[in-house]
């Protein structure tokens, strides 16, 4: 089809993990079981990112634009997960990123990241 824009990402939600595809073609993937925090962060042009990290501070980080009810229902299975705060969270993101979520045994400390 002529015309259609071909979105920047695919963002891809299974029982495994979240797939993130840019439009370059590279991939960002991320097992649920292998993620250990959750961040909210807004950049300037009001995009909310999701970034999900692992223990080698390694991630995904998914637009709130290319999420659907399927990411964010299964954000409620990661232990003791509260909605509130994410709720909280993306109604106040700036530029910094904020904390939502910690696994009950996280690593002793991630890397402060820049994101994209």
């Amino acid at each position: 089809m002529h015309g259609d824009s071909v979105p920047d990402t695919y963002v891809y939600v299974t029982e495994e993990g979240v797939t993130r595809h840019h439009a370059d073609g590279s991939v960002d993937a991320l097992a649920w079981e292998d993620v250990v925090e959750v961040r909210i962060a807004g950049e300037n042009d009001a995009e909310i990112l999701y970034i999900l990290l692992d223990r080698d501070g390694q991630g995904c980080v998914v637009p709130r634009s290319a999420t659907d009810a399927t990411f964010l229902a299964r954000l409620r299975y990661l232990p003791d997960f509260d909605v509130d705060r994410l709720s909280a969270a993306v109604d106040s993101a700036d530029d910094s990123a904020v904390v939502v979520w910690r696994s009950p045994e996280p690593p002793s400390a991630l890397p402060d990241l820049e994101y994209d």
